[in-house]
């Protein structure tokens, strides 16, 4: 089974062909940070207009790299959401207009769950496990129990840390994407040398909290008045290190309570585009290896935005049976908790 992915939900156009053997045929991301970077973040607009400029390409690209045409494909698989809702309808049109065009059957990914199932693709990792996400609009620790079951233990209250990452870049003058910047300025920085909160932090629970680190870091920030390059390091590596304590306490909380639900330590897997980050991967490894269990972290071209983790979350759908109608919806917000589960007969279209 060979399926067409396709992601558009944000500021990264993708295409990808993966089959049920867990094969990459073809995996082809084409950034749109030079678009962006003069605005220091994404533009809707620009995005959606850039998306219809090179989705077509990018899928005749995919399948020349993949030496197959549309008459190999047993399905295609498109992001529906959560994200910006000009992009989404992108991959969401063209989508359909194959599958429709083809007779092939259509599954409406979730972004989200593309993420959630990425370690299987990877790892082959079996049910259940725990999942941090963390990406630039997400932030949440949820029990991975089946294709479509998710159960939520926490989330931020307020923004997610791939966000924290853009203003704090923005703050500094480090420029955009965020995450990278601060992550390669943070590498001489010191981290002790700001007094910055570690939100949460010893608290009951898996939420998370990010605003007022950011609000920290602003005013520090005026404090300085004028930043030379140290003072930006040293901010750059004060806030990376909070970010990483307030993650561990967190997903230690989660880990107990995983065990609690399951009987099983983990494994804890680390998901989505902050996932790349190697502090905060290397932090991860620590805290699992202290709770007798393991990490799990995607490659970080995985990690961060990328259609190979649609297709897959497609064929982990058509290998249950289920499909979408044409006519099914393009999400801006679809929170994992609203899934369908494909065992429910009532949920599947013929």
């Amino acid at each position: 089974m060979l399926v067409l992915g396709l992601e558009s939900s944000c500021d990264e156009t993708a295409v990808a062909l993966v089959n049920d053997a867990g094969d990459i045929r073809a995996n082809i991301v084409l950034s749109q940070l030079a678009e962006h970077r003069p605005y220091g973040g994404v533009v809707p607009e620009i995005a959606a207009r850039s998306h219809l400029d090179h989705l077509d390409g990018l899928i005749v690209k995919a399948l020349r790299e993949a030496a197959v045409g549309f008459d190999d494909l047993q399905g295609v698989a498109a992001t529906l959401g959560p994200g910006l809702i000009g992009g989404v309808l992108v991959a969401a049109m063209t989508g359909k207009a194959i599958a429709a065009a083809r007779g092939l059957p259509f599954v409406a990914v979730n972004h989200l769950e593309g993420h959630a199932l990425t370690a299987r693709l990877t790892d082959r990792l079996d049910f259940p496990y725990l999942l941090l996400l963390v990406s630039g609009g997400h932030c949440q620790l949820l029990a991975v129990e089946g294709v479509g079951r998710y159960r939520r233990y926490g989330g931020t209250i307020d923004d997610a840390v791939g966000e924290a990452f853009d203003k704090t870049a923005k703050l500094l003058g480090l420029g955009y994407p965020g995450g990278p910047a601060v992550e390669r300025a943070a590498e001489t920085g010191d981290p002790a040398r700001f007094p910055l909160p570690r939100p949460l932090k010893g608290r009951p629970g898996c939420d998370f909290s990010f605003s007022g680190l950011k609000t920290a870091v602003r005013q520090q920030v005026e404090r300085l008045v004028e930043l030379s390059p140290q003072d930006r390091a040293d901010l750059a590596a004060s806030f990376q290190a909070s970010v990483a304590e307030v993650m561990i306490d967190r997903s230690r909380n989660a880990l107990v309570r995983f065990r609690q639900d399951t009987g099983r330590p983990g494994p804890l897997v680390v998901a989505g585009g902050v996932a790349a980050n190697r502090a905060l991967r290397h932090a991860l490894t620590d805290l699992t290896e202290s709770e007798g269990t393991e990490l799990v972290a995607p490659p970080p071209k995985l990690c961060t935005d990328n259609a190979a983790m649609i297709a897959w979350a497609g064929l982990e759908r058509l290998r249950l049976g289920q499909r979408d109608a044409l006519d099914a919806p393009a999400r801006p917000r679809w929170p994992l908790e609203e899934l369908q589960r494909p065992d429910n007969p009532l949920e599947m279209t013929a």
